[in-house]
């Protein structure tokens, strides 16, 4: 039940807001999210400024209001206009309804690609109450119950979060947050469960917008069909960040790029407005969910306006050309007010460094196979899908697609095999991270694979047709080889449900960093920590995640640890000394700490004890009062009033 509310509130917003512009089918079905996440971001930045409170009431009124917005003007612009006329030259194809069976082929594919992607998910994690046990789990978690908590939708004022907290100006991508937190605690949906049905919506988001897109850019309903079908099988998205980081926000971006993609068919067959607002405002919503899918999209539409420019890409450049306009405008307002506050942390994002992880002759070879980093390649769909490409070439099938291809391709390869300053320049967006440019592989080897097996059964039919009995139709034997040969590979590769799943439950246990026992302690604690107290807690042992789950403020909000030099990194460094060291026990009564709680596991298995809270038994002054085999629990003397007494001056 948690899951189908998550996904309600994710679809059901964008798809009135689409409905209202005028879209339907296919395209409509894929961009309803795109559409809910871009309302949020504006409706975020809008109510926020205003001082309206971010409730689901609040959000849905907002949602409401831009959609009768959007109908208004689309009728407006046809009365003004008069109705969409095709060009003189445009295909049939363009301006005739598919038939019920081309949308059942299609269907069919996509109930694979669904039921692959479901089950892989939910048998990787194993539970949608269980929390991951990577590195940025808990912070994501923390700014959603912050959202909830505040009914806000201002995130510069939650540099808590980040322990930042004398910030007036922090920054953080926050899109995501800020749906999410609109369901917190709402029909019995607790932190764990809203996180991991937020990340099944990427899952289920992923092959209908592969559908959408092949079927906009006019691939035949069996390709695309095959295409949606496959599309959950690759390791690089979006298992393998699902396991690693785990990379919510920026992966519900990555799932929503087939969906633009689709719209963008709009701009070179325009059908008056439509086309520019629906990719204006799903722009706001991928750059609202990370700001690093800004290079993404303009580098997808860099490729596409090339191939267009050497005409491999058919486009009728007096038509589209108002089109083109109007959407670079209105893509530029409304994606600006969401990078311009990212601009003060740019200097911290580019200067990550990772590590590379391939010589280049394997990483050239993870890319030709759309595997990632892996030990073992993806064979049986990675080949085919890279044959696929050279069909497409072959056929001129989305040239634009192929290119794009090359580009993400060549500098994902270069990324995961090189160090050097061009390099970590043209990938700092990213965190210079070879990670988060694999996901854009499975984008384009789904296309690809479906334009292979589709070719293969032409192909197959084109050199033994003619000993085929006369009342065998060419065109059947082909899609039924065409369907053999997938379910070849389907059986033989297992849909690679195995290998994902595996993938994923790395970091989808009961531990070792937060368990449901230490889980129970932060409760206790929520049952008897007074407003304004603060728990200490170590850095790395799962307690930032007090916060997400129970409303408990830590002293160390991440795994990061507290900023040098502030009150929270001395505790942190010196809290064992409380008996000899009054800066101890001045920093105590500032944060207002009366517990201390300690976990039994660590985010990295070479994780230890923070300094200062190693020993505690055996320093006066520290009565336990909670333990279990996950969590113990102290009571510091002479805090019990700390809540209602005045803190000292400064930090």
């Amino acid at each position: 039940m948690s899951a189908v509310l998550v996904l309600l509130l994710c679809w059901l917003p964008g798809l009135v807001f689409g409905l209202a512009l005028g879209l339907r089918g296919w395209v409509l079905a894929a961009g309803a999210p795109a559409f809910t996440y871009g309302l949020v971001s504006l409706g975020g930045l809008l109510l926020g400024q205003l001082g309206v409170s971010w409730t689901l009431l609040t959000f849905g009124a907002w949602a409401l209001v831009a959609s009768v917005l959007a109908l208004v003007a689309t009728l407006v612009w046809r009365r003004l206009r008069g109705p969409a006329q095709p060009a003189p030259d445009q295909p049939a194809e363009d301006v005739v309804r598919r038939s019920v069976r081309d949308n059942l082929v299609v269907v069919a594919g996509l109930a694979v690609g669904l039921a692959v992607g479901v089950v892989t998910y939910l048998r990787g994690i194993g539970s949608l109450s269980r929390l991951s046990q990577d590195w940025d789990a808990p912070h994501h978690g923390n700014l959603i119950r912050w959202f909830a908590e505040h009914q806000s939708s201002v995130v510069a004022n939650a540099g808590m979060i980040g322990n930042q907290p004398d910030s007036t100006s922090y920054f953080y991508p926050s899109t995501y947050h800020k749906l999410l937190a609109l369901l917190l605690d709402q029909a019995g949906l607790g932190m764990p469960e809203l996180l991991n049905s937020g990340a099944l919506v990427t899952v289920v988001s992923w092959p209908i917008g592969i559908a959408a897109m092949g079927l906009a850019w006019r691939l035949s309903p069996l390709t695309v069909a095959f295409a949606a079908a496959v599309s959950t099988w690759f390791s690089p998205f979006p298992y393998d960040s699902l396991w690693r980081g785990p990379l919510w926000p920026y992966l519900a971006g990555i799932a929503l790029l087939p969906a633009l993609l689709a719209l963008t068919r709009l701009l070179f067959e325009p059908r008056g407005i439509t086309g520019p607002v629906a990719i204006a405002v799903v722009l706001a919503g991928l750059v609202g969910l990370h700001t690093s899918l800004a290079f993404i999209v303009f580098g997808l539409y860099l490729v596409i306006l090339v191939s267009c420019a050497f005409r491999w890409t058919p486009i009728d450049w007096r038509r589209a050309w108002p089109s083109l306009v109007a959407v670079a405008v209105l893509g530029v307002l409304a994606a600006v007010p969401m990078i311009l506050p990212a601009l003060g942390n740019a200097a911290g994002v580019t200067a990550a460094i990772w590590n590379s992880e391939a010589t280049p002759a394997g990483a050239l070879g993870q890319t030709i196979t759309f595997s990632g980093v892996v030990v073992f390649p993806q064979w049986w769909i990675g080949p085919a899908a890279f044959a696929g490409m050279w069909c497409m070439v072959r056929q001129r099938l989305m040239l634009w697609l192929v290119a794009a291809y090359v580009v993400f391709g060549g500098l994902y390869a270069a990324t995961v095999s090189l160090e050097s300053p061009l390099i970590h320049k043209l990938t700092g967006p990213f965190y210079n991270d070879h990670w988060r440019l694999a996901v854009m592989l499975p984008l384009f080897g789904s296309i690809s694979f479906g334009v292979f097996v589709v070719t293969f059964g032409g192909w197959l039919v084109g050199k033994w047709g003619a000993r085929l009995p006369a009342k065998w139709p060419a065109g059947r034997v082909a899609v039924a080889a065409s369907l053999v040969l997938f379910l070849v590979i389907g059986v033989m590769s297992g849909a690679y449900v195995k290998r994902n799943v595996d993938r994923l439950a790395q970091t989808y246990q009961d531990g070792p960093t937060v368990s449901s026992g230490e889980q129970d302690a932060y409760r206790w604690l929520a049952q008897r920590v007074r407003p304004g107290e603060r728990v200490m807690n170590d850095v790395t042992d799962g307690s930032a995640w007090m916060y997400a789950v129970a409303k408990v403020e830590p002293v160390v909000w991440s795994f990061y640890g507290a900023p040098d030099g502030s009150t929270e990194s001395y505790l942190v460094a010196n809290l064992r000394l409380i008996n000899v060291d009054p800066k101890v026990r001045e920093g105590l009564d500032r944060l207002k700490v009366r517990y201390v709680i300690l976990g039994k596991g660590f985010v990295r298995p070479w994780g230890n004890r923070a300094r200062g809270l190693y020993s505690l038994p055996l320093v006066k002054g520290f009565h336990q009062v909670y333990r279990t085999d996950d969590a113990t629990i102290y009571e510091i003397e002479g805090q019990q009033d700390v809540a209602t007494s005045p803190a000292p001056a400064g930090r």
